[in-house]
């Protein structure tokens, strides 16, 4: 465990341990840590398994909620 006092850069940022494949900055803003809180009762654990179509794996998309374009590169929220 890391001592708090290398944690805290100061009283606004705090420095994170993470994976170096992350590849984000580790100093952060305290307003952008929130608690870990337990999942809801009743809320998805795993992930939906993909159905098979025509010998392909896919996923059924019941609605798109969300679009963005990170790098270049379309991404979808789905539900």
């Amino acid at each position: 465990m890391w001592d708090l006092k290398k944690k805290v850069v100061s009283k606004n940022a705090v420095k994170l341990k993470l994976l170096v494949s992350m590849r984000i900055h580790l100093v952060v803003n305290v307003s952008r840590v929130v608690r870990y809180r337990e999942q809801v009762k009743g809320q998805r654990v795993a992930e939906l398994k993909p159905v098979e179509v025509k010998g392909v794996e896919e996923w059924e998309v019941e609605k798109i909620l969300n679009k963005r374009k990170v790098q270049g590169v379309e991404k979808y929220l789905v539900h």
